[in-house]
């Protein structure tokens, strides 16, 4: 089951449409659908998360809680719309396009995918770019 959270003024478009996207991602990955949770947020709440549970004191456009158990996937997966739009304004890429990438971003991650190192970036750009392809939407 995906869940769509929102705190503060932001509303998500095709979420039914998204729903099967990332079904379909976790298919790709062999993992199966457990409880997945999109809270999506502003900057303040999501600096809070990240104060609170992480003691980072930086912004950034997601955190994310994983409770996957072997191939079931779940997870809380915390957004911020305001960060998003503003990377996305600085990459030059359209919000809607960068806003999926951070939705699937932490659905890779749930499948085992890092990116700390130069070469797990390189993989999870190319899994996401590759997902981002096989939208119908």
């Amino acid at each position: 089951m995906i869940e769509y959270n929102f705190v503060g003024k932001f509303a998500l478009k095709s979420e039914e449409k998204i729903a099967d996207w990332v079904t379909f991602v976790l298919d790709q990955e062999e993992k199966e659908l457990g409880e997945i949770n999109y809270i999506f947020c502003d900057d303040n709440y999501l600096q809070e998360i990240n104060i609170k549970t992480l003691n980072h004191n930086t912004l950034t456009d997601i955190i994310s809680f994983d409770y996957t158990i072997g191939d079931v996937v779940s997870g809380d997966i915390y957004i911020s719309y305001e960060r998003v739009r503003e990377n996305a304004g600085q990459l030059g890429l359209d919000f809607i396009e960068e806003l999926h990438r951070v939705m699937v971003h932490g659905i890779l991650h749930y499948c085992g995918y890092q990116d700390k190192e130069s070469k797990d970036k390189l993989t999870m750009r190319s899994k996401e770019d590759y997902y981002l392809s096989l939208r119908t939407f």
